[in-house]
C-alpha cells in the first residue's frame, strides 16, 4: 500500500537538512537544517516499526498468529523527538545570545575573536 515512499521521504528530508548546513551560514537556518535531519531520522524510525496489517502489542484479543507490531521504535521516537526539541530550544536560545552580543547571525563572522 504505501511502498517505499515513506523512505524516499526520509533520504529527501536527510538531504534537505545536510544541504542547508553545507551550504547556509544564517544560525537559524542551520537550526532548521539539523530539524529536517531529526524529521527525516524520526520518520525513518516510525517506517520500520511498520507491520502490514499489524496488531497493537497492547491489544489482548488479538486473534491468533496475529503480526504484532513492534513498539520500540515508537518509543525511540518518542524519546528523539522529546531530545530534538530541547537541542533545537538550546540551539535557538543560542543564537539569541550571539545575536545580543555580536550584532549578527553569519556564522564567518562569529568565528572572529574579539580580545
Amino acid at each position: 500500500m504505501i511502498g517505499n515512499f515513506p523512505f524516499v521521504v526520509c533520504m529527501i528530508l536527510i538531504a534537505l537538512g545536510l544541504w542547508t548546513l553545507l551550504t547556509r551560514r544564517n544560525l537559524i537556518k542551520l537550526t532548521i537544517g539539523i530539524s529536517l535531519i531529526e524529521s527525516g531520522v524520526n520518520l525513518f524510525l516510525v517506517t520500520l516499526g511498520y507491520v502490514r496489517g499489524g496488531v497493537a502489542p497492547i491489544y489482548t484479543y488479538a486473534p491468533p498468529g496475529a503480526k504484532m507490531v513492534l513498539p520500540t521504535p515508537q518509543a525511540l521516537t518518542l524519546t528523539s523527538i522529546v531530545i530534538g526539541l530541547a537541542t533545537t530550544a538550546l540551539m535557538l536560545a543560542f543564537a539569541v545570545v550571539i545575536y545580543r552580543h555580536r550584532g549578527t547571525l553569519d556564522a564567518r563572522k562569529i568565528r572572529e575573536l574579539r580580545g
